[in-house]
């Protein structure tokens, strides 16, 4: 009845598939588990995961190249067996022992994408992982009440069950670069043919925090590619946060002003994001003065 589905890169994932696949004979229902290494550079990793195939019903798999995370994600659904389709990232662990059971209850016959959101763990971390810690807490652990006035930017990868016949209508695009966002243009794919998705309480932890300095970086690659999907036409102007504000600046002093502001004080910006008490406030700015910089030189 059920395939969990788990793209693996430089990642242990022996332990979420030990908790997930526990649930999954305590539920009695027909299931497999595959994860697909997207070629590890780090043979460490594939050692440790190669215990996975000593499940019951379960495969770790190593790919011979790596073909990204949207390619990855398309071939799991289509290997898997099962209508319904659990797709977790590597770097997260379920919040509780009914995780499972929950996803199956919450199966209707209308349904066809279900989202369990996701959640960060209360106790402080590392000052060098504030800024990914803080930015989860605040704008990616939100509780399904909230997703739902959102319901398709609130959406995320890590954690949701979908039907396979989905699959046959929207897929993860892999012909864009493997930046960052493929989740976000997955997730407009999803509007635009009226798939509907639906929010649940049903939140895995996201344990694989990134350092800031990584995911300071990687938050520009999501704008670069953000904004290549707009030009392609892949997505409107007015579908995300960022390039809504943009497009209201694009033509007035104050993208020229941004542009200038990031090219003089952008070493102050990451003087306070990547330190102890990062402002999101300043996260946005430095985002969006970005975002004006780069097609300022175009």
């Amino acid at each position: 009845m059920i395939s969990v589905l788990i793209p693996v890169y430089n990642y242990n994932v022996s332990e979420l598939v030990s908790v997930v696949h526990k649930q999954l004979i305590i539920s009695d229902v027909p299931f497999e588990i595959l994860c697909y290494d997207d070629c590890s550079n780090d043979i460490k990793f594939q050692k440790d995961n190669n215990i996975i195939n000593t499940f019951s019903h379960s495969e770790y798999h190593i790919l011979q190249k790596n073909i990204g995370r949207s390619a990855i994600r398309n071939k799991l659904a289509k290997d898997a067996k099962y209508d319904w389709c659990l797709f977790l990232d590597a770097d997260v662990m379920p919040k509780n022992d009914h995780f499972i059971a929950f996803y199956l209850q919450s199966i209707t016959a209308h349904s066809q994408i279900i989202y369990g959101g996701i959640l960060y763990q209360d106790q402080t971390v590392s000052p060098s992982q504030m800024l990914r810690w803080t930015y989860g807490r605040e704008r990616e652990a939100l509780s399904a009440e909230v997703r739902y006035s959102n319901t398709y930017l609130s959406f995320l990868t890590l954690n949701f069950l979908i039907h396979k016949d989905v699959f046959n209508i929207v897929q993860f695009n892999e012909f864009i670069p493997n930046l960052r966002h493929e989740d976000t243009l997955f997730s407009y794919d999803l509007k635009t043919s009226n798939i509907k998705i639906e929010h649940i309480d049903n939140t895995v932890y996201h344990l694989g925090l990134e350092d800031s300095k990584t995911f300071l970086k990687k938050s520009l690659e999501a704008v670069e590619a953000i904004d290549l999907f707009v030009k392609q036409g892949l997505l409107p102007a007015h579908y995300t946060r960022i390039t809504k504000l943009y497009s209201q600046i694009e033509n007035s002093p104050i993208s020229k002003l941004l542009s200038f502001i990031y090219r003089k004080y952008n070493r102050i910006f990451k003087r306070n994001l990547l330190g102890k008490n990062p402002s999101l406030l300043i996260f946005d700015l430095y985002r969006l003065s970005y975002y004006c910089t780069i097609n300022s030189k175009q």
